[in-house]
């Protein structure tokens, strides 16, 4: 019915491309009856003409329906997901399901792991032991109505034309196009059978979108998607300058996670989880105003029932639970600890969030190459955070290795790390805007 040549040609010279044009490329990419090198060139194509609004709607909605998309209907509560387009330290997912989940919404997370400086949250779960991300979509789907959340990887069935569409994205340098990036994360977000979605679009040096204009047209982007297909999107859009926290890597993370459950853990961290969470409590309809919505996901973090919700989670996807009590006995831990310091005195005016995790990576919390194993017990902890004041001789950072890129990572951190004898004013929020 088409020629591929023909629509690479047509999107190149910045022409419109019909639904069923659209539509009959992916299903060439999902069938692979069009080569690598004619997909290659439509991704450069869209790469630099972009795509109108039906455009990007029709593309999603084909790449949705290139696999299966679940049927949740029969579970009888909202279901609303949250997506991170990732950052350093960010291991917001973690306490934030459970919490959503103790409200009474249902949280179906497909989630992915780390991608280039910045973790995932595959990842830091399978720092637990035993737990597994890799179920069917019979149990995901059982474990999302019993439990009211599941988190797994995404699997064979879910979205296939963007996986294949990822891993050329990746070798053509076509990654940072805002169409490619939004239809990718909606494409699986909305096969997982859900009402609504929360995005947490992070802004700044850690993140992929450095500027607030490229943060607000990627939002504005999976909004479109999102409204096209009847699933209303909320975007916030939060700072990801520094690292969130105070823990960088898997098991590490997981640990401070399981303090926020416990109605603790850094500022920040709480922050996020609570807006995010408040956020997705309106989207689903639980609640109607956003002081009441952040209020009762403080609650079931400071009354237990987040954590005990984390904990049955942990059970049912065959982890240890015990976890939750005792994350210091069960997390695996690195064998070395060593401190960086500071080498003057004066105010912590910055932490640069993306070396912080290229210095993560090294110590081997993520992976450099595809083929890299993961280390879930290795990370950094940040002992000085922007704003604090530092004399010469104080810790600025714990190092936990196990004798692998200790020398790279102690140079990333040293030059993360902006030292000056002026005071500087710190935000007090992560949260930049909301959009609705």
């Amino acid at each position: 019915m088409f020629l591929p040549q023909a629509i690479i040609r047509q999107k190149r010279n910045g022409e419109t491309l019909s639904a069923e044009e659209l539509r009959f490329f992916v299903e060439g990419v999902t069938t692979q009856s069009i080569p690598d090198y004619q997909v290659s060139a439509m991704l450069m194509a869209i790469y630099f003409q972009g795509m109108s609004d039906a455009e990007l709607a029709n593309w999603a909605d084909a790449m949705l329906h290139s696999g299966e998309v679940l049927d949740l209907s029969s579970i009888d509560r909202p279901k609303v997901d949250k997506h991170s387009t990732g950052g350093v330290g960010d291991k917001i997912s973690l306490p934030l399901a459970p919490a959503v989940a103790a409200c009474g919404v249902a949280v179906p997370m497909v989630s992915g792991r780390g991608l280039g400086h910045t973790g995932g949250t595959l990842d830091k779960l399978e720092s637990i032991p035993g737990f597994s991300v890799n179920l069917d979509v019979a149990q995901f789907t059982k474990l999302v109505d019993t439990l009211g959340l599941c988190l797994i990887g995404q699997t064979a069935e879910i979205a296939p034309a963007d996986k294949r569409l990822y891993a050329l994205r990746d070798v053509t340098a076509t990654v940072e196009s805002v169409p490619l990036i939004a239809s990718s994360i909606m494409s699986k977000k909305l096969a997982e059978g859900i009402d609504a979605l929360v995005l947490d679009c992070k802004v700044g040096h850690g993140a992929f979108m450095k500027t607030m204009d490229e943060a607000r047209e990627l939002a504005s982007a999976i909004q479109v998607i999102g409204k096209a297909a009847g699933k209303p999107v909320t975007a916030v859009i939060t700072d990801m300058n520094a690292p969130i926290g105070t823990m960088i890597g898997n098991a590490l993370e997981v640990a401070e996670s399981i303090a926020v459950l416990h109605g603790g853990g850094p500022s920040d961290t709480r922050e996020l989880t609570v807006v995010l969470g408040g956020e997705m409590l309106l989207a689903a309809g639980v609640e109607t105003d956003e002081a009441a919505a952040r209020v009762r996901i403080e609650n079931v973090l400071d009354n237990g029932a987040a954590a005990q919700c984390f904990s049955k989670l942990i059970e049912a996807q065959g982890g240890d639970p015990r976890v939750v009590d005792s994350p210091d006995t069960i997390l695996p831990k690195a064998a070395n600890k060593t401190d960086i310091l500071a080498t003057k005195s004066g105010t912590v005016q910055f932490v640069a969030g993306r070396d912080m995790g290229v210095a993560g990576l090294w110590l081997g919390a993520g992976r450099r190459a595809a083929a890299d194993s993961i280390d879930p017990s290795v990370g950094i902890e940040v002992r000085a955070n922007v704003g604090d004041s530092v004399s010469a001789g104080d810790v600025l950072v714990t190092v936990h290795h196990n004798d692998q890129g200790l020398s790279e990572a102690t140079k990333l951190i040293e030059s993360a790390y902006t030292i000056s004898p002026d005071a500087n004013e710190v935000a007090t929020s992560r949260i930049l805007e909301v959009l609705r």
